[in-house]
């Protein structure tokens, strides 16, 4: 346990250390970020600083790689997969700083690079003996093998929350206090797991492992949070983005808690939800939208509430459910 919060504490000194540092480097190389024309009410919000996942990603790095004991394959594979999602948020970043736009790769290439990402930590997952492409089942933790349709469903899972994320992370402090506590959350169902099922010695030092990476990613948000509130002085970018989504898609996965994903991930899901809903009733109605603007919360924003007011709202929400299926699975397990 001690393990677990000593990762906190050192990923959190390392953010709060770190993002001074790239706040000042973002705004000497002009990395600033470029606010599409049709969301005239963040207007005033172009010019600031991003590219603050390089802080995260760092922040993460060094609270898990410090703190971690032996038998750490599945957070290792969870860090270099963060890194790998966060390389491909980069790129997207660089190519929209460097030609002073909003838009980076462009969608089938980030589908490709996403793809690959996934398709190779998957057939991991399949393999890997700890894992066995196997899964919980949602309050009971009774773990199930899926088999070789493991892998299509992970991947799904690695596509959906990379681009949940991303499109979750359009107010200040909204993707990151959300993500927060979706970890907070999946590290108690992993702890109960762990008091369940950690017999083995390899096991319970995986499981335990994961905590620490969770710990981590928590401490690396806690301190991005400190200068990402509204009004924001940095934005997590791309970079940050896809690094917090592939983080989230990977202790997910190899802990065998995907199906517990779109239950404590409400949000997520139904901001993925409100864009499909959005395109395809705009396709079908030759022009006319349900929502005032997509993603949802930014057709919150256009009903006139604050956004302060829709990332206390969608947090509460993700802790109230998450508390929910925690306080389910205790009691289902007798504990």
């Amino acid at each position: 346990m001690w393990r677990t919060l000593l990762a906190f504490f050192t990923a959190l000194t390392v953010s709060v250390v770190v993002m001074p540092v790239v706040i000042f480097f973002a705004k000497k190389l002009k990395m600033r970020q470029t606010v599409l024309h049709y969301v005239d009410n963040h207007a005033s919000k172009s010019g600031t600083p991003t590219m603050g996942g390089i802080g995260i990603i760092v922040a993460i790095a060094a609270g898990a790689l410090s703190c971690m004991t032996r038998d750490a394959t599945l957070m290792i594979v969870a860090l270099l997969i963060s890194v790998g999602y966060g390389v491909v948020g980069f790129l997207d970043d660089f190519i929209k700083i460097y030609f002073k736009q909003n838009k980076g790769l462009s969608a089938w290439q980030k589908i490709l690079f996403q793809t690959a990402i996934a398709l190779v930590v998957s057939l991991f997952a399949y393999y890997n003996e700890t894992v066995a492409g196997s899964i919980f089942i949602p309050f009971t933790l009774q773990r199930v093998s899926l088999g070789w349709m493991a892998v299509p469903l992970f991947i799904l899972i690695f596509l959906a929350f990379t681009n949940a994320v991303n499109l979750t992370d359009g107010l200040d402090g909204l993707a990151s206090s959300v993500t927060l506590v979706y970890m907070l959350f999946n590290a108690g169902l992993i702890f109960a797991a762990t008091l369940i099922f950690g017999e083995g010695q390899a096991l319970r030092g995986e499981f335990t492992n994961l905590l620490i990476f969770c710990a981590a990613v928590i401490g690396a948000i806690v301190g991005f949070m400190c200068f990402n509130g509204f009004p924001a002085k940095i934005f997590m970018g791309d970079t940050g983005a896809l690094a917090l989504g592939g983080a989230v898609g990977s202790v997910a996965v190899v802990s065998g808690m995907s199906l517990y994903s779109p239950i404590i991930g409400i949000m997520y899901v139904l901001t993925c939800a409100s864009v499909i809903i959005q395109v395809l009733y705009f396709k079908a109605t030759k022009g006319k939208r349900i929502f005032l603007m997509a993603p949802l919360h930014h057709h919150f924003e256009r009903k006139g509430i604050h956004e302060h007011k829709i990332v206390t709202a969608y947090t509460a929400i993700t802790a109230a459910v998450g508390s929910i299926c925690l306080a389910i699975t205790l009691v289902v397990q007798g504990m």
